[in-house]
């Protein structure tokens, strides 16, 4: 059997980020669309976990965001398959942020309850993947969203919906 420890089959990945605290302040006074297309177009930085998994928000529409990840093996699980958690986490950023988008300055989100079903298995070798997020109903207590992750080709390998409770002032 071969040594998996060996030092030829080491891997290495070296994640930086922006203190969140800071970037949330400069932020609080933008609408969720404002912020969102900030982050975009590089003038806000991304989110710590957007750093870590390596997506880029792409889209930012009212009541729509399009998120993009180049899949790497830093998050394949141990069958060769990019590990769930991942489409978990890209699905309830792009509807998260799909609402934040219709959100005024001050207003939030948070998710409270998130549902997804996996279609297809997805790996490195899946292409650039995109993940929809769509405002479904926005509420004062409560809004709704739905999100959609595509392999490379277009097809669709998990749906989700998804529960936020709206947080920060309601003016």
């Amino acid at each position: 059997m071969a040594d998996l420890f060996s030092p030829a089959l080491r891997r290495e990945r070296v994640v930086d980020w922006q203190a969140p605290g800071p970037v949330a302040k400069a932020a609080a006074s933008m609408s969720g669309l404002e912020a969102m297309r900030a982050i975009r177009d590089g003038l806000l930085p991304e989110p710590p976990m957007a750093r870590l998994i390596d997506f880029r928000l792409r889209v930012a529409e009212p009541g729509r965001v399009v998120m993009e990840l180049q899949p790497h093996e830093a998050l394949e699980n141990t069958v060769g398959l990019l590990h769930g958690a991942t489409a978990a986490a890209l699905l309830d950023t792009a509807m998260g942020c799909a609402i934040s988008t219709m959100l005024p300055a001050g207003r939030g989100s948070v998710t409270s309850d998130l549902k997804l079903t996996y279609l297809r298995p997805l790996s490195v070798r899946s292409g650039t993947i995109s993940a929809e997020g769509k405002l479904i109903k926005l509420g004062r207590q409560s809004s709704y969203a739905e999100g959609f992750l595509r392999d490379g080709a277009g097809n669709l390998a998990v749906h989700a919906t998804a529960t936020f409770s709206m947080v920060g002032n309601s003016q």
